[in-house]
This record gives C-alpha cells, sequence and structure tokens, in this order.
C-alpha cells in the first residue's frame, strides 16, 4: 500500500500565482469542517490541493481574473479526479489579528483587500495565518482520485497515493536567492510602522 501524503486544499488560481512565483505567501483562516474549528498548520511540508468550486473573479486583484478562467480548463468536472503539480514548505506563520498589518501583506497575494478583510474578520477571535511558503513544481503532475475524504470546505487531506513517489524531483519555483530576497521583502513590509 502507498503511503498518505499530506496536501493543503487552496483555490487553483492561489496554487498558480504560488507556482508561477507570483506570490510566495497564503492567507488561511480555516474551512467551515475544520476539526478543531480554526486553522492550525498540520504539516510543515504538503503538496497544493487545487480547489475550484469557492474561486471568485471579485476575491483577485484585475489581472488574475483571467487567471481563474485558465484554472478551470484544467478542472475536472465531473469531480472524479484531481491533478496536483505543486509541493509547499511552511518558512514562517505570521499569525494577524489587525487590519493595518494585513494591509502591509497586500502586495505579496493576489487577493483583493476585500477578500483578506472578509477572511480577517471571520471567526474574529482567531487569528488569520499568513504562511510564507517556499514552493516547488513536481517534476511530473500526479492526477489521482477524488474520494469522499477529500470532500468539503476543510483546510487538509490525506491523499491516499505516495505523492512524493509519483511526483519525481522537487524543483524550486523561485531561486533561493530570489525566494529569501522576497521572504526579506515581505519581513520589513510587516515591520513598517505607520
Amino acid at each position: 500500500m502507498a503511503s498518505e501524503s499530506m496536501a493543503l486544499k487552496e483555490w487553483a488560481v492561489i496554487t498558480k500565482a504560488l507556482l508561477e512565483g507570483e506570490q510566495a505567501v497564503i492567507l488561511r483562516k480555516g474551512g467551515i469542517e475544520e476539526e478543531t474549528k480554526h486553522f492550525e498548520v498540520k504539516s510543515s511540508s504538503f503538496f497544493l490541493y487545487p480547489t475550484y468550486e469557492h474561486q471568485k473573479s471579485e476575491w483577485v486583484r484585475e489581472p488574475y481574473h483571467g487567471k481563474i478562467n485558465d484554472t478551470l480548463l484544467q478542472w475536472d468536472r465531473t469531480g472524479n479526479t484531481v491533478t496536483i503539480v505543486g509541493y509547499a514548505e511552511v518558512v514562517e506563520d505570521i499569525e494577524i489579528y489587525q487590519e493595518e498589518v494585513l494591509h502591509k501583506a497586500g502586495p505579496f497575494h493576489i487577493g483583493t483587500e476585500e477578500f483578506a478583510e472578509g477572511r480577517l474578520k471571520w471567526k474574529k477571535n482567531q487569528p488569520l495565518h499568513l504562511l510564507v511558503l517556499r514552493v516547488y513544481r513536481l517534476e511530473k503532475p500526479v492526477t489521482v482520485p477524488v474520494i469522499p475524504d477529500y470532500l468539503g470546505c476543510r483546510s487538509w487531506v490525506q491523499v491516499q497515493e505516495d505523492l512524493a513517489a509519483a511526483g519525481g524531483k522537487k524543483i524550486p519555483v523561485l531561486s533561493d536567492a530570489e525566494f529569501h530576497q522576497m521572504y526579506r521583502e515581505i519581513k520589513a513590509r510587516l515591520a513598517e510602522t505607520e
């Protein structure tokens, strides 16, 4: 039996931005069906499981509206399979409680201010997690069958296939220098005082 692989469910358009090096962060508050009722980093490394159902063009900045349509071309609308092409490692989990800090993170993700603020305000006693990620593209995309355990509004799924073996090498999306430069910019921007 193949070993299981931890995967984080994320909108396909955000996964695409991560895999194209356009962002190195994601904003997480948790899904409605989270076991603990709030978001937890269950693994410091994981595969990126693209989701399609809840993507809305009004929640991503204008240049990315068309990229939602691009992702839909990859979607198996029967819901029988999903193709996984990315892997990520958490470099830092930054908890955000205030809108001022959230706005400073705006240049580093493709979401609109309204989208980010909505995530922050939902379950307002819980922090919004800004995960800084080191992202990799799999050498070989892996298409897996979708089973009932993968469905629903939750962040984490245990994919039954051994994605590491099936996907081959993990190729960094950004060079070490590019990633460290972006990471320094994120940290400097969030540390700025008004």
